[in-house]
């Protein structure tokens, strides 16, 4: 039989004295390394609800659905965790500087209740006033009038999006407009409406 070798008692000494080197979990909570790459989580101060997290997603875990009814307009963000790989192309695609969702450090995502395995968040919705159809998340607009300076008053939907941010114009919607009219180029449009109006004007 072989002696132990020195650095192997030095180690066992160690061990009886200082500790194990793993963590005491689940005695204590496990406090993992600041780039450890646990669950992306949304930001609710920072989401645009843009959706390029949606789009980058290789895993297929982050998916939206758009809810219009009675004049109101939602966007629910939702991120699976139970499909989530943790890759951080979420966070890299980001474009409010890449803080919208953020990978965390919460990495203990067992759940007995499948039903948890998720996270969402709403964002309100501008919808074109003559078809209804969904022309991007409130806050996203704002983020490009934002980016964009006095450039956004070219376009009549940042425009719009902009008096309404400045409280200078009703958020209602204006009537419907069965004809192509002028006044409909001055009102939120989605791109087909868009395109119609300014070819028939």
């Amino acid at each position: 039989m072989k002696l132990p070798k020195i650095r192997e008692l030095l180690e066992a000494v160690k061990a009886l004295v200082v500790g194990p080197y793993t963590s005491r979990f689940p005695r204590k909570p496990h406090v993992p390394f600041k780039s450890f790459r646990g669950q992306p989580q949304f930001n609710e101060d920072f989401c645009v609800g843009c959706l390029a997290c949606e789009e980058v997603c290789p895993a297929g875990a982050i998916g939206h659905n758009d809810a219009v009814s009675g004049g109101k307009a939602v966007r629910t963000i939702y991120h699976y965790t139970d499909t989530c790989i943790f890759c951080g192309e979420c966070e890299a695609a980001c474009i409010a500087d890449h803080k919208g969702i953020k990978l965390s450090t919460e990495w203990d995502l067992a759940f007995f209740d499948r039903n948890r395995a998720f996270e969402s968040i709403d964002r309100d919705l501008v919808t074109c006033e003559r078809c209804g159809a969904v022309v991007a998340a409130r806050r996203h607009l704002q983020w490009i009038t934002d980016r964009l300076g006095e450039l956004a008053f070219s376009s009549p939907t940042l425009y719009q999006t902009k008096l309404k941010e400045l409280g200078l114009i009703d958020d209602n919607p204006a009537a419907v407009h069965r004809e192509n009219a002028r006044s409909d180029r001055l009102k939120t449009l989605c791109a087909h409406c868009r395109r119609q109006t300014t070819a028939g004007a």
